[in-house]
């Protein structure tokens, strides 16, 4: 028998129970029945502009009841949803609004009321649909913008299910399309995690899962997916709040969470107390490096696995990952590996300049192969320097892409900010080159202090980094910083780190 397809499965669990909760917001529940009819009237909003399966579907994605629905409708639907962020500058927005072309766009009225978003869409031909804030009351088109109009408008892509705008970790964020195939073999990955694998019948499941992630990253879109695929309830927060999240722990006894690094040290730092936590069996992070001994102090506090994972929006998800069995079984020989590679997926490791085949153990450039990237034939080139031992453990070692040239010497930042954060005054750093007239670039590097400790000065700076690094590895300027500029996935932004040092 066929696998169930992400829309089937998602749409067989909410028409188990319709009187069931399914999803708690400001500790309100919202049961399975009213999540589905605010799917199926946006859907049935949607058709009535004429748009079919495979249409363009912009969501301006915050992480709310309704916004969850229309996530939903676009995927039951087979329409290509086309995520938008709604917490960029208003100009940012508003280039966003006009250049994407889309026929139809989904959002809070609040959304529309901002200076400049509804002209924009006028101008583009959107139609427009409002979301309710509350989602027992169904959305409606804004009035005048019922139908596309136009023909500037790009109505499909077909084969595409997500459009996504990466986190622009390392420069200017693109739009990737997620093409139909791989997102379906990433669900199957992770639905193979369930009880029963990924051919179990739709069921409701006892638990309870707490989401944080933000939408509009591939790994808060996954979650909640994957979530209501597997028939769980969930906690669902606008965003992560240690104290907010620690209630919804001691109120809803998850199994499992999952979440940035970042969250991790604010945890340990909230100092929570262990029985508080008890019912977590494991958690799992993503989305940055993870530092090895935030999570061994962590397992160590709290007696609970930090299962780390890697992926990219480009892959449709994760492509490796930590078990709870490997954990037992490699937590120590294994230490600082990001877990084997799921089902399905192949990798290799190749010399960054030849880009010849390495042997299990070298250090070089990863590259990727499998249907879940879109051609399981053809290898894929990531910008990720990385070892593949040999017993299939991945180990993510830094980035090829953002490495400094300075005066013909190669800086890799992460070595950089490694030894940064060896200092007793240093909590967290980040490096980046900056263009430089006679070297070409040179790395400077914001820093966060820790809290009750005098922050070093230049000359202290340079006389410890003298002794661990090479001359040419020192930056040239240190700022500190309260706090380090961020994507909306919590991961450093390096632009915005530059900016820094131009003001």
């Amino acid at each position: 028998m066929a696998m169930a397809s992400v829309a089937q499965t998602l749409q067989a669990v909410m028409a188990i129970d319709p009187a069931a909760p399914a999803v708690e917001f400001q500790r309100q529940w919202i049961s399975w029945g009213v999540l589905d009819a605010q799917v199926r009237a946006i859907d049935s909003l949607v058709t009535h502009s004429g748009l079919g399966p495979g249409t363009r579907v912009g969501i301006l994605l915050r992480n709310r009841p309704p916004q969850l629905a229309a996530m939903l409708a676009a995927i039951v639907s087979s329409r290509c949803m086309v995520t938008l962020n709604p917490v960029l500058p208003d100009d940012k927005l508003l280039d966003d609004l006009s250049t994407l072309q889309l026929p139809v766009v989904i959002g809070e009225r609040s959304e529309f009321e901002r200076p400049g978003v509804l002209e924009a869409l006028r101008a583009a031909g959107s139609a427009v649909i409002a979301l309710a804030d509350d989602i027992t009351q169904l959305p409606a088109f804004v009035p005048g913008l019922e139908k596309p109009r136009g023909e500037r408008l790009r109505r499909e892509q077909p084969g595409v299910i997500v459009e996504m705008l990466s986190s622009g970790t390392t420069g200017k964020p693109k739009r990737i399309p997620m093409h139909t195939r791989a997102f379906e073999m990433g669900f199957a990955a992770g639905q193979a995690y369930e009880k029963g694998g990924a051919d179990a019948r739709p069921q409701l499941r006892s638990g309870t899962m707490i989401l944080t992630l933000p939408f509009t990253h591939i790994s808060g879109l996954w979650t909640p997916i994957q979530c209501i695929a597997g028939g769980r309830k969930c906690c669902l927060m606008e965003r992560f709040k240690v104290d907010d999240w620690h209630d919804a722990v001691k109120r809803h006894r998850p199994r499992m969470f999952a979440g940035p690094p970042t969250m991790l040290r604010m945890l340990l730092d909230a100092k929570l107390p262990k029985e508080d936590l008890a019912s977590l069996l494991a958690l799992r992070t993503g989305t940055a490096p993870l530092d090895p001994a935030v999570a061994d102090e962590f397992y160590q506090r709290y007696g609970i696995p930090v299962l780390q994972n890697y992926g990219a929006t480009e892959f449709a998800g994760a492509v490796a990952g930590w078990s709870i069995e490997d954990f037992k079984r490699h937590r120590q020989d294994k230490r600082g590996a990001v877990g084997r590679l799921q089902a399905g997926v192949e990798a290799r490791i190749v010399d960054l300049q030849s880009f010849e085949p390495l042997e299990p153990g070298r250090d070089g450039l990863l590259e990727l192969r499998g249907a879940q990237l879109g051609d399981a034939t053809a290898w894929t080139r990531t910008t990720d320097r990385a070892i593949l031992d040999a017993d299939g453990f991945l180990f993510i070692t830094g980035r090829a892409d953002n490495a400094i040239l300075r005066g013909g010497f190669k800086i890799h930042p992460d070595e950089v900010v490694k030894v940064l954060e060896g200092h007793p005054a240093i909590k967290e750093a980040s490096v980046v080159g900056l263009k430089d007239e006679r070297l070409g670039e040179v790395p400077v590097a914001a820093l966060i202090a820790n809290a009750g400790v005098p922050q070093p000065g230049k000359e202290e700076l340079n006389a410890y980094l003298r002794s661990r690094l090479t001359a040419y590895q020192i930056p040239v300027e240190f700022r500190f910083v309260d706090e380090l500029p961020r994507t909306p996935s919590m991961k450093v932004s390096q632009p915005a780190v530059r900016a820094l040092f131009r003001q």
